[in-house]
């Protein structure tokens, strides 16, 4: 369990520290007062990633020059130190040069309401599901998907220059080929394991009898470097890399059909917490319960909605749960409530 969250200069908190019980901890108040920036504190603290945004320096506080997370999971200390030339990681007192070990010990699924965007939005959304995923679970996969990401960024600099230099983008094909090839096949092999769990966990939260399919739908064949020669005159067209693990898409079905055509809005977001409930599912697996941030969905759902998703998450998880209202809150056992306020944090006695 994460038994304590510190922050300094993080979105709209100038410091904040709280403890947490292994259970529930409800944060609870009116929006716009950082419920939402605690959860993602703690995913920046424990997966050194927001759950919300792909990159970091918005969430240092406007007018400061870095922001810092801390923290004890498990028995562990762990600090972030985010800024503009550099980050530094501590993890049990001792500053590390890679995140290899710091990264290796907990395991985070986030649940929000802008999780429909994985079923109706951009395959951008889509890849993101996947690698939250697969970071998580393989220690290679992140140095994989950043290796990746710098030789496209270098690639596509390239083919935007006027002539395109293309001795020097030959030099970047083979690195871009090699990680590419391991990315794909890493991004298949997390599918493989989430599809069973995601039609399971469809049937758990949904009154309907659907059938779920999920499938990866490679950016590029078989043969990388083919594929890659092949694209040449139309990546000289658009000055950009056309095939690669960058297109990589997550196909979605009910019952036979495209989700993010012909689902309605309820069934996308049932497949949607269906997705983040199999991500639990597999962290699982891997006998790590992980930290669940659950972001103001709970008062949005119905009660035997509601009872289904508790139902379906791993009982044994630590669950950080948002809400602007107390309405609807239940027993939900062993809890702590924290109440917002002016962006102070108070504890709420039962």
């Amino acid at each position: 369990m994460l038994a304590d969250l510190q922050l300094k200069n993080f979105r709209c908190f100038d410091s904040l520290a709280l403890e947490l019980s292994p259970g529930f901890n409800f944060f609870i108040g009116a929006n716009g007062e950082g419920k939402t920036s605690i959860l993602e504190a703690a995913c920046v603290l424990l997966r050194l990633q927001s759950q919300r945004i792909s990159t970091l320096a918005p969430l240092t506080k406007v007018g400061a020059k870095l922001f810092i997370v801390r923290g004890n999971f498990d028995g562990h200390g762990m600090e972030f130190q985010y800024g503009g030339l550099r980050r530094k990681l501590r993890f049990d007192e001792v500053e590390q040069r890679t995140a290899t070990e710091y990264l290796r010990i907990a395991r985070v699924v986030s649940f929000a309401n802008i999780d429909i965007e994985i079923v109706r939005g951009s395959s951008e959304a889509r890849r993101r599901y996947i690698d939250f995923v697969g970071m998580q679970i393989d220690a290679g996969y992140r140095p994989t998907l950043r290796a990746y990401e710098r030789a496209l960024r270098a690639r596509n600099a390239l083919l935007k220059c006027a002539p395109p230099r293309l001795r020097e983008l030959a030099a970047y094909n083979p690195p871009l080929i090699a990680h590419g090839t391991k990315l794909r096949s890493l991004r298949a092999g997390v599918v493989e394991r989430l599809a069973a769990l995601v039609a399971s966990a469809h049937a758990g939260i949904s009154s309907r009898q659907e059938r779920i399919d999920i499938y990866f739908s490679p950016g590029h064949g078989d043969d990388f470097a083919a594929d890659l020669a092949c694209s040449r005159q139309e990546e000289n067209r658009l000055r950009q890399t056309t095939v690669g693990p960058h297109r990589d898409e997550l196909d979605l079905f009910v019952d036979g059909m495209s989700a993010q055509v012909f689902a309605s809005e309820g069934q996308q977001r049932t497949l949607a917490l269906a997705l983040k409930i199999a991500q639990a599912g597999v962290f699982a697996e891997e006998g790590a319960p992980p930290l669940l941030l659950i972001d103001d969905i709970f008062g949005e759902l119905d009660p035997n909605r509601r009872h289904a998703l508790l139902t379906s998450m791993p009982s044994d998880s630590q669950k950080l749960v948002t809400a602007t209202n107390w309405q609807w809150r239940e027993k939900f056992g062993q809890s702590v409530t924290f109440e917002l306020r002016d962006r102070k944090l108070s504890r709420r006695e039962p």
